[in-house]
């Protein structure tokens, strides 16, 4: 019988000498180096896609085209560290303080050229994520073929590979619960780059017996890491002066917060609320929307006595439902603690809104509407949808099938929804779905519109359960408003519900969680507008 010889790979099952003092600290720092590139790496990814989705909306697809991409560029430069035969520490030092100047830079260059030169964004973005993905992916065999040289090559490929995915593991949760809502999108850009430069800083040092002019690439960190440092002190500054050149008037607030990018800007007696680059309002016009949005659900229902609001924290819509003295108590959900201390806080907004978060009879929480629909046991005789439009897949959950059966499990008997539904003139297909969802989900709609100033013709849906023998098909011409209103008369209430030729309903697909097609309608017809 024929016996076959098996050969060990150089390094796998050779026996090792034991590491010195000097050996250990040395692989040891390899290691460390390989859990924090892991984390800055994945750290960087996360941040262009978000500041991607930011400027351009469409979550899924902008991270789907930025993790895409940097996967890629990854992969471009674990196939050219194979080239590297010699200087292996040196070309890693170098690609560590590429890294921290390129990655550092990363969030100003990508705003700057958005704010300066908007059609040459997508090339600054993927050239980034090229550069970028190119040189994380260099890092990781070449500490590998370091790491080599302090054990076998089993043992060296296994930590290598661990360490990596739990360093990937920790940018993945530092950078939404921490880094981003603490530092916003350009001081973590900073950070991060201050952190690839001192671990470059760190291998020179612990290495450089091995280096032949240490001091050299130490000047170099000392030189890069002042520059960067002096990046995170400017860093509000600067993105004033890029979000200055993205809105029209001057900003008097600014935060990113977990969930959003709130910006509130004033020109003379006009204060604007944006949310990721959105209008929500101006002051100009802000009480005709949350007029129409509020007051014909409310004359509609059978009882005010418990109503709800989702979304609306800035308080406008919360200070239309409190002008009814029959309400006893209104629930505002909101997911964003720093909206809701906005509207209360801010004197701008809480003058606007009547300070109406100081009212006894409201009751707010921080959740997201879907989930808050799903677990609470109150019904209630009025339930408001004052939501941003469906720009991005978060929201257009908020606008589907399954929303609006949950919607409907937390009405009372007798009671009404009503929900903002885009323009049926901007984005007429946007606004017929939202009809027709509500209609799969067991509702009867109402449908109307009213013109303001700062969205144009803008539409709204007004709807009961369809249970006709219980509660009758909502009629906007049946609502009488007893509150003294700036814009809304009764009158007027009929023609809000009658739809010209170009903007009557038209065919098209329901929305629901598995197929959001709502965000495709409302995608489409936006690009025809910009």
């Amino acid at each position: 019988m024929a016996t076959e010889t098996l050969t060990a790979p150089p390094g796998e099952n050779a026996p090792t000498a034991p590491l010195s003092e000097q050996e250990r600290t040395e692989a040891l720092t390899l290691l460390g180096t390989v859990f924090l590139v892991a984390a800055c790496g994945l750290i960087y990814e996360l941040l262009i896609a978000t500041i991607s989705s930011y400027l351009l909306g469409s979550s899924v697809t902008q991270f789907s085209l930025c993790i895409g991409t940097f996967i890629g560029a990854m992969g471009v430069g674990s196939y050219l560290s194979q080239f590297v035969t010699r200087g292996l520490l040196r070309i890693f030092i170098l690609v560590e303080i590429a890294l921290g100047v390129v990655g550092g830079f990363s969030a100003w260059a990508l705003f700057g050229v958005y704010a300066l030169v908007g059609s040459w964004y997508y090339g600054a973005l993927f050239g980034l994520l090229i550069v970028i993905g190119a040189l994380v992916g260099i890092e990781l065999p070449l500490l590998t073929r370091l790491l080599n040289q302090y054990g076998a090559l089993r043992t060296t490929i296994a930590q290598a590979l661990s360490f990596d995915s739990v360093g990937a593991l920790l940018g993945a949760v530092a950078f939404p619960l921490l880094l981003l809502p603490t530092l916003g999108t350009t001081r973590t850009a900073f950070l991060v780059g201050l952190l690839n430069i001192g671990v470059a800083a760190y291998n020179v040092w612990v290495f450089r017996r091995s280096l032949r002019v240490p001091a050299a690439p130490l000047v170099l960190c000392g030189t890069l890491a002042l520059a960067l440092t002096g990046g995170i002190a400017a860093s509000e500054k600067a993105s004033s002066l890029f979000e200055r050149r993205l809105y029209e008037d001057e900003i008097i607030f600014a935060r990113q917060t977990r969930y959003q990018r709130i910006v509130l800007t004033r020109w003379k007696n006009d204060t604007r609320l944006f949310l990721d680059g959105n209008l929500q309002f101006s002051s100009v016009d802000e009480y005709r929307y949350h007029e129409s949005l509020v007051h014909p659900a409310l004359a509609l229902a059978r009882s005010r006595e418990e109503v709800l609001v989702l979304g609306g924290g800035d308080g406008l819509g919360l200070r239309e439902v409190l002008k009814h003295p029959d309400v006893k108590r209104v629930t505002l959900v909101d997911i964003d603690p720093a909206m809701t201390r906005l509207g209360r806080d801010y004197p701008a907004l809480a003058s606007l809104n009547r300070k109406a978060f100081e009212d006894a009879r409201v009751r707010v929480v921080h959740d997201d509407a879907y989930k808050f629909l799903e677990h609470e046991g109150t019904l209630y005789g009025v339930i408001v949808a004052d939501l941003p439009d469906p720009n991005n897949e978060a929201l257009a959950k908020l606008y589907s099938r399954e929303f609006y059966g949950l919607a409907k499990r937390r009405l009372a008997r007798g009671g009404v929804f009503v929900t903002q539904a885009t323009s049926p003139f901007f984005a007429r297909d946007a606004f017929w779905c939202v009809a027709r969802t509500l209609r799969a989900a067991g509702w009867q709609t109402a449908p109307y519109h009213a013109y303001i100033p700062s969205f144009g013709d803008w539409g709204f849906i007004v709807a009961a359960p369809d249970a006709p023998r219980s509660t009758p098909a909502p009629r906007l011409a049946a609502a009488k408003i007893a509150v003294p209103l700036r814009f809304l008369q009764p009158d007027s209430l009929p023609a809000m519900a009658s739809f010209d030729k170009d903007i009557a309903e038209i065919p098209g697909e329901v929305s629901t969680l598995d197929h959001p097609v709502i965000l495709r309608y409302y995608e489409k017809e936006a690009g025809r507008w910009e």
